[in-house]
């Protein structure tokens, strides 16, 4: 990432905020979702969209998901 400056870093400790300007609940909001990504992402016939029609591709997506939220 790209250091701030010094000005920068020491106007916002001024103003009372933090140096950390992560929000840590839409951080794991948008974590659980990357982690959702990529888990459908190893299923090599959706990574790779073998199917031409739309239809075709959004049932495989449909099947992936209940692999994931069906116990084994």
């Amino acid at each position: 990432s790209i250091p701030e400056r010094v000005d920068q870093i020491s106007g916002r400790l001024r103003r009372g905020e933090s140096l950390c300007r992560l929000d840590r609940e839409v951080y794991r909001r948008r974590n659980v979702v990357e982690r959702c990504f990529n888990r459908l992402k190893q299923n090599k016939a959706l990574a790779t969209r073998y199917d031409k029609r739309a239809r075709h591709y959004k049932a495989l997506v449909t099947l992936a998901c209940l692999r994931l939220w069906l116990p084994n």
